[in-house]
């Protein structure tokens, strides 16, 4: 059996990373970059900082900042239209994972045109479109070293994954100092949206050796130091940690792909425009427990590379340690219930069968290894409330 593994070009991890950012753009032959950030970038200074180190090298950095959280089929246009007509040989992606998943949707549609539904899975997109040097700020989504962008159709309210090595970065500059300012409550989802990566890419059923050693890998990171960033953002040590943790997990999904907390949690970000890492942190422990039983040894693994459980502990006693420390994360990074975040109850209940038949046309929970039917998700997605 072999696999194949679609990786950045350059990936560059460690304080002052991002800085090296005309040197990557020359190794690339791009002299004329875009940068793709959101407002809160501009606001912290980040975004003029990049476009401070390519002016001391003779290179104009234009800034779009209107990308949106949860990137839209709508919210992308401008950013198409500014690519397009600026002449711009490439993309700097910088934030969190929806400036990066807006700038990978950019980089196709303006190189290449049509609309986003075009490029849904179960399309693979091989285009290569604008180069794309992805400078994450967040320690959560990955998408830095991801074949993945997911952009919302708000006509329908689905969140449209869409998949293939077109969506690939060409680098990737992994700065943990970055993360160092970010609020408690942004670090704990990015954080949990990272360790599921992780435990997913880990069980999927299209995991493999290579995905198998980053995500085991990236557990052993997140685990021991995501309550430490929470409670202290400026442990620097714990800080680059998670921030590594977070791209080797990105690594193992791209290569593995992810299962069904993401199949599930997609569609309560679009309906109700929770956090992606929130929704996904509120389905964990639930469907970790559901799926136990048909990969009760991976699961198993997962809470000793965690440091929840030892080699002692028989596979039974350390998924039990798993899903008790799941739960009690989420009791201490206060993650809330659909309810306690303000979702109506009557609203969520009537969309349940529609979010059951979204999340299975994704194509992810087929990757999980309980693969849940249509009324079982419909059951998940009643025992969060």
């Amino acid at each position: 059996m072999n696999y194949k593994s679609i990786l950045p070009r350059i990936l560059q991890t460690g304080a002052g990373a991002s800085q090296q950012i005309h040197q990557v753009l020359a190794s690339l032959g791009c002299h004329k970059p875009l940068i793709i950030t959101d407002r809160m970038m501009v606001e912290l200074g980040y975004a003029g900082r990049i476009s401070a180190v390519l002016a001391e090298q003779g290179i104009q950095g234009d800034v779009f900042s209107d990308t949106v959280p949860e990137p839209t089929v709508a919210s992308i246009q401008a950013g198409v239209a500014t690519a397009r007509e600026g002449g711009y040989d490439s993309i700097i992606a910088l934030g969190g994972g929806s400036p990066i998943d807006s700038a990978k949707a950019i980089g196709i549609l303006a190189k290449f045109g049509g609309v986003m539904r075009d490029y849904k899975f179960p399309r693979n997109v091989t285009e290569m479109g604008l180069p794309i040097i992805a400078i994450p700020t967040t320690a959560g989504t990955g998408s830095e070293v991801t074949r993945f962008t997911i952009i919302t159709d708000e006509s329908t309210d689905e969140k449209m994954l869409c998949v293939g090595a077109g969506f690939m970065p060409l680098a990737a500059l992994v700065d943990y100092e970055l993360t160092l300012s970010l609020p408690p409550r942004v670090t704990a989802d990015t954080g949990i949206d990272a360790l599921t990566h992780a435990i997913e890419a880990y069980v999927s059923k299209k995991a493999n050796l290579f995905s198998d050693a980053q995500a085991l890998a990236a557990m052993r990171l997140i685990g021991p130091n995501l309550r430490k960033v929470y409670h202290d953002g400026s442990d620097r040590a714990a800080r680059e940690a998670v921030m590594l943790g977070s791209t080797l997990a990105g690594l193992a999904f791209s290569a593995a792909s992810v299962a069904l907390v993401h199949g599930m949690s997609r569609p309560i970000g679009a309906a109700f425009h929770v956090p992606h890492g929130l929704s996904n942190a509120m389905l964990l422990p639930e469907v970790t427990a559901f799926s136990i039983p048909a990969a009760r040894d991976r699961y198993a693994d997962c809470a000793r590379a965690m440091g929840v459980a030892t080699q002692s502990d028989n596979d039974q006693s350390a998924v039990q340690k798993l899903l008790d420390e799941l739960v009690a994360i989420n009791d201490e990074l206060k993650v809330p219930t659909p309810a306690e975040f303000g979702i109506d109850r009557e609203k969520f209940f009537e969309l349940m069968p529609t979010m059951a038949a979204q999340a299975l046309a994704s194509g992810s929970p087929g990757n999980n290894p309980r693969v849940p039917t249509e009324a079982e998700m419909v059951e998940l997605y009643r025992s969060l409330w």
